[in-house]
């Protein structure tokens, strides 16, 4: 799971699009990533190029793995990621 706080909306842009290429977001500024090892260090890398190390944070939290039942790790308070989607209406 990887959670930013970018305090710059250029900077936070690119941060969005980065990890849009590793994962799947689950709540504004944070994403679900299934990552390997070397998947990990290409994350870390490419964010490392885009922050600016002295404004801006990230966490990344190890959830353990995939078949260990990541899902049951997660909590939701109030509308669950995939509730919101399934309700949206196209007009």
């Amino acid at each position: 799971m990887v959670s930013y706080d970018i305090m710059d909306q250029k900077r936070l842009h690119q941060v969005h699009r980065t990890m849009k290429a590793f994962g799947e977001p689950i709540h504004y500024s944070v994403f679900r990533c299934n990552l390997t090892a070397r998947g990990r260090m290409e994350l870390i890398a490419a964010l490392d190029g885009i922050i600016k190390h002295d404004q801006d944070r990230i966490m990344i939290v190890d959830l353990g793995p995939l078949e260990g039942r990541v899902d049951d790790r997660i909590e939701f308070l109030g509308v669950h990621p995939l509730e919101a989607e399934s309700r949206a209406v196209v007009v």
